[in-house]
Parts: structure tokens; C-alpha cells; sequence
């Protein structure tokens, strides 16, 4: 009877997810202008919908000894698809993403409507045009999330993080606020190259579908000179926190 019941449960959270994405296309047919304050909230929302539909156990761990700045620019690494509502399930931001989720059906236009920054990496002027627009919402006081990998890299962290987000601190005095992502079934949720629908249902079929979150204390940009310092001190930490938490 557990069974049948929990079958039921994702049956519902399916559906609910399924009316909820319906509402919120309709929506986006309205001018940008009347849903500018509602949208992204309810984007939120939609995102922890997504996340249960999936039935992914999604803990935040707060590890930091500060209280968490109000205002931030969010870093995490990048290892799966889930990352693009795990994260704004939990926090208030504008998301970077690359310019492809634009065209996942029903994801990308929602995500987009939501003011989330698409980026084609493979362009110079397309880098220098995100970097410009998430500097602009994190001057008009937008808490907004970079993948500092460059991109989604699977179980490990890349060799060496981008500047984007570094940048954006020093020129705004903004802090960074780090995640560090650890799926416990890493092979289920990494992300290499499958199409999306391969990949939710990978992840629905995980064995163990947690999902951990953890926080850290924020870096302060006045604490660095420049940004390559700023770049290597925050790879570093995030290679320890690879050991704490993967091997």
C-alpha cells in the first residue's frame, strides 16, 4: 500500500507541475511590463514545484558563521540540469544560463519570461552582453546566480573558474555568496549531453535523489585586489569543499 500511495503522490505532483507550467505560459503572453513583479516569484514557486514533481529531496545546508548578506551574486558549481530551479527554488535570483535552454520547450520560455540571461558561449559579444546585463540587475538591486565553471562539467570542478562573477563583485562592491551542489547519486544527475527529457528521466529514476546544498560564507570583494586573486581564492575553496564533501 506505501507504494501505491507514494505512485499516487508523484501522479499529483506531475499534474500539479502540468497546470502550474500551463498557467504561467499563458501568462507570458501578457506584455512584459504587467509581469514584472508577480512573474518572478511565481517562477519560484513553479521552480520548487519542478523539484518535487521530479521527487528529489533538495536540502540546504547553511554552513556559513555570518548571517547572509541581503543583497548577493550567488556562485554554485554546475554538475547537473537540475541546478536551473534547484537553485532559484531556494533563492531569490536571476538566473545565467546558456542560450540553448531558450529553446527547451515549455522550460525556456518560462525561464526567459522570468528575466533569466541566456549567454551563447561559443561568442565573444554574447559573454560581453550577459556580463553587461547581469551587472545592470545587480546594480538595480537583483540578486543574480553565475556558474562560474563556465558551464556544466559534471561530478568534478573544472580547472579553473571565469571571471563573470568576480568581475561583477568588484565593480559593484556586491559580495558572493558560494554553493557548493553534491548530488549523492552523482552518475544519475550528472548532466553530459543528454537531451532534457533523457535527463529528467535519469534523475526521476535515481536511487537516491537527494540533492545537497551547501552554503558557505560570503566573500567580501574589498578583501581582494584584483580579480584573478579573488577567481583563484574562491576555486580554491570550492576544490577543498569538493574533498569535504565528494571524496
Amino acid at each position: 500500500m506505501r507504494w501505491l500511495l507514494h505512485l499516487s503522490l508523484r501522479g499529483l505532483a506531475w499534474l500539479d507541475l502540468a497546470l502550474f507550467t500551463l498557467a504561467l505560459l499563458l501568462l507570458g503572453l501578457l506584455p512584459r511590463s504587467w509581469l514584472a513583479g508577480g512573474y518572478p516569484r511565481l517562477f519560484r514557486r513553479w521552480c520548487s514545484c519542478f523539484v518535487r514533481a521530479l521527487d528529489v529531496d533538495l536540502r540546504l545546508h547553511q554552513h556559513q558563521a555570518r548571517p547572509l548578506p541581503e543583497h548577493f551574486i550567488l556562485i554554485a558549481n554546475h554538475p547537473s540540469a537540475l541546478e536551473l530551479v534547484g537553485i532559484p527554488a531556494l533563492f531569490d535570483v536571476v538566473n545565467l544560463a546558456k542560450i540553448e535552454v531558450r529553446d527547451w520547450w515549455f522550460v525556456g520560455r518560462i525561464a526567459a519570461v522570468a528575466g533569466t540571461v541566456f549567454v551563447k558561449r561559443e561568442s565573444k559579444d554574447s559573454r560581453q552582453g550577459a556580463l553587461v546585463a547581469m551587472t545592470e540587475a545587480a546594480r538595480n538591486g537583483r540578486n543574480i546566480a553565475i556558474y562560474p565553471e563556465g558551464g556544466c562539467k559534471g561530478r568534478r570542478l573544472a580547472e579553473r573558474f571565469h571571471y563573470g562573477a568576480f568581475t561583477i563583485s568588484l565593480e559593484t562592491g556586491i559580495p558572493v555568496v558560494p554553493v557548493f551542489v553534491h548530488y549523492e547519486a552523482q552518475a544519475a544527475f550528472a548532466w553530459e549531453g543528454q537531451t532534457l527529457p533523457q535527463m529528467l528521466i535519469q534523475i526521476a529514476r535515481a536511487p537516491n535523489r537527494r540533492a545537497n546544498y551547501h552554503v558557505y560564507d560570503a566573500f567580501d570583494p574589498a578583501d581582494f585586489t584584483d580579480r584573478d586573486a579573488y577567481t583563484r581564492h574562491v576555486h580554491a575553496c570550492y576544490l577543498e569543499w569538493q574533498r569535504r564533501h565528494l571524496e
